[in-house]
């Protein structure tokens, strides 16, 4: 066996990692060339010949680089991205080094032992109930739709149908009770699966996007059938959870399967000032979670928990004669996975939370809360500036009010140029058909000082003469 050259490109690679991750607290957050130079710089015509390896690599961080949006950074606060903790990051460039097709046991021992680890570490820590399957998945939407395959399994088993054998043509229709402010992942996964968005059945929400328990049961009354209630906790825009707890009790009476969309929201299970949010949480049938959100492990991981193991591995399992299927208790991940080749996601999560344990967990989540609360106090302190919720987790919505009355067209215009300007990134909105500035603090880097220098450059860019400059 030729012996290749590791060192060249490792060492380039790992030179240049270390320079990017160090210079970020001083780097512009979001990227400093558009798309077409950006093209130009990585386009070129196909390559005839090989090329040093290293060379390559070091070209292509040199040709990327500035196209990249620096999500890792502590002054990101765009959608809902955490960073990546260094240990979840090394073990992470261990599963690369690694390569481990992480769907069978006997392809991947380690990859399997270790997602069953890590799977049970987190079902203690959100406290669900110890029988819970997991599944490691690419993040929210993949959860979401696994989660509900086995809901739809279930579901339908319980009329006499088997889905996997004979698909939906014929099959009892499946109604989804959902709220009006739920994920759009949601949706998809519906879409995915067959049903349809014309499956669900919006519910009320009140003021903050909550899912109203009085609508849920006025909504199950009005129809019968196999039915599924998607709860959320966490809501993308506000933060707001559903009252899961109760939305459980009258979904179960109705014999409903209760869906949890808890892609950054789940993780308030884990702090003990925050728990009472998730009140009844165990209490449902699936949930979905997000890792490379609060746990701050590199993309892509996700994760999802069915209370019904039957049901989950029945939707996604596969059997062939070519497989090597685990014997004597091993865990083989393509009975909880969409997936057949797939990454070995648990090693990172394993190093995030055996690095940080239950305290540091709860730690990282709380400080990122009272950060957010920082921002919408500090924010909400100027004439012109109205933040939109009740900021009760890492959420804050502001919206910057003009002179003129043109409030939407100004918020807008301060989201670009914060976003143009650089110290910090924030994404836009719509709540309740007005524009807003979304804040979503879930870092494990950031500090007061990143959102009191963010909250300077954003005041800076809200002046009306702003644009002039």
């Amino acid at each position: 066996m030729d012996k290749p050259d590791w060192a060249g490109p490792l060492t380039e690679a790992y030179e240049r990692s270390l320079g990017y991750l160090t210079a970020l607290p001083d780097r512009p957050v979001g990227n400093t060339m558009n798309w077409p130079d950006l093209r130009e710089a990585l386009g070129g015509p196909l390559p005839e010949g090989p090329e040093d390896a290293r060379d390559v690599v070091a070209k292509l961080a040199t040709a990327a680089e500035p196209g990249l949006v620096n999500t890792p950074s502590g002054r990101f606060f765009g959608f809902v991205v955490g960073g990546a903790h260094p240990a979840a990051l090394a073990a992470d460039w261990l599963a690369t080094t690694w390569d481990q097709n992480a769907c069978l046991a006997a392809l991947a021992p380690s990859a399997s032992a270790v997602e069953e680890v890590a799977g049970e570490w987190l079902v203690r820590l959100f406290g669900l109930p110890v029988q819970t399957s997991v599944g490691f998945v690419t993040g929210g939407q993949m959860a979401n739709f696994t989660a509900l395959a086995a809901a739809r399994h279930e579901m339908l088993r319980r009329e006499g149908w088997d889905v996997e054998a004979d698909g939906l043509a014929g099959a009892p229709r499946l109604r989804v009770l959902a709220g009006r402010q739920r994920h759009d992942s949601i949706d998809r996964a519906l879409r995915f699966l067959g049903l349809g968005r014309n499956a669900i059945t919006p519910v009320e929400t009140d003021d903050q996007g909550r899912m109203r328990p009085d609508a849920l049961a006025e909504a199950l009354a009005e129809g019968g059938g196999p039915t599924i209630v998607c709860a959320q906790i966490g809501g993308v825009n506000t933060g707001a959870f559903d009252p899961v707890g109760e939305i459980c009790a009258i979904a179960h009476e109705a014999g409903a399967w209760v869906h949890v969309d808890g892609a950054f929201g789940l993780w308030a299970a884990a702090v003990p000032r925050l728990r009472h949010l998730t009140a009844g949480v165990e209490q449902a049938d699936s949930w979905a979670t997000d890792g490379h959100k609060w746990l701050n492990v590199p993309y892509d991981s996700g994760m999802v928990f069915c209370a019904h193991p039957e049901a989950h591995r029945a939707a996604m399992g596969i059997r062939a004669g070519y497989l090597i299927h685990g014997a004597d208790g091993e865990r083989d991940a393509i009975d909880y996975t969409p997936d057949f080749s797939r990454r070995a996601r648990g090693f990172a999560v394993y190093a995030a939370i055996r690095t940080l344990g239950r305290t540091g967990i709860a730690d990282l989540v709380e400080r990122c809360c009272t950060l957010a609360a920082r921002f919408a106090e500090r924010l909400a302190a100027h004439d012109d500036v109205e933040v939109l919720n009740d900021v009760s987790l890492n959420q804050v919505l502001v919206r910057f009010l003009s002179p003129d009355g043109d409030h939407d067209g100004h918020t807008r215009a301060v989201v670009d140029r914060v976003q143009r300007e650089g110290t910090c990134w924030m994404s836009g909105t719509i709540w309740q058909g007005r524009a807003a500035m979304r804040i979503s603090v879930s870092n494990w880097s950031t500090d007061q000082d990143d959102v009191d220098r963010s909250v300077e450059a954003i005041l800076r860019c809200a002046r009306p003469d702003a644009g002039d400059r």
